[in-house]
């Protein structure tokens, strides 16, 4: 071996020496490998359970929108097979009709009830309210400003929500 002219070179050396340690790998512990496997393991099998969970939701989604309207029309078929017996009967005398009528349009409420579909009528002198109403007149009238006089056509709720405002004609300010 030889030495450095320079004692600064041998220092060097030296700190070279003890800066790089040796590449001797360290052994894996064979528990740890195995706790491992078992992480990687359950984290594929939770991350194959996330996708499923996800399609199945994604399935039932579709279902409930292309059966969505089934309860409804459900109710609706035997308003239908009342229109459709009125029309076979040939020889009906007016009182016949309008009986039939009556009794096709209290199924139709019924229905219509029972699918949460619900009437707004708001009686005179109601306070209008601009998210059930609709103002399509206003006319000088006894009664408390912007108050209901008279209902033009009714309107309708769906599970709270409108889905037809009451056209209505309202008092005018004084």
């Amino acid at each position: 071996m030889q030495t450095p002219e320079n004692p600064m070179e041998t220092q060097n050396l030296a700190v070279d020496a003890q800066a790089t340690p040796p590449t001797a790998e360290v052994p894996a512990e064979p528990d740890l490998e195995a706790r491992l496997a078992e992480m990687s393991d359950a984290y594929l099998r939770a991350k194959a359970e996330a996708e499923n969970i996800r399609r199945r939701a994604e399935e039932e989604v579709t279902k409930a929108r292309k059966f969505a309207v089934e309860g409804f029309a459900d109710s609706l078929l035997p308003v239908k097979d009342s229109l459709e017996a009125a029309i076979a009967i040939q020889a009906a005398t007016p009182e016949q009709l309008l009986e039939g009528v009556h009794a096709t349009l209290r199924q139709l409420s019924a229905a219509l009830e029972r699918n949460k579909v619900l009437e707004i009528n708001p009686p005179a002198s109601t306070k209008f309210d601009p998210h059930h109403h609709q103002a399509i007149s206003v006319v000088p009238a006894p009664q408390e400003p912007n108050t209901v006089v008279a209902v033009l056509q009714k309107g309708y709720l769906i599970a709270d929500r409108v889905l037809r405002p009451a056209l209505v004609t309202v008092t005018a300010p004084k």
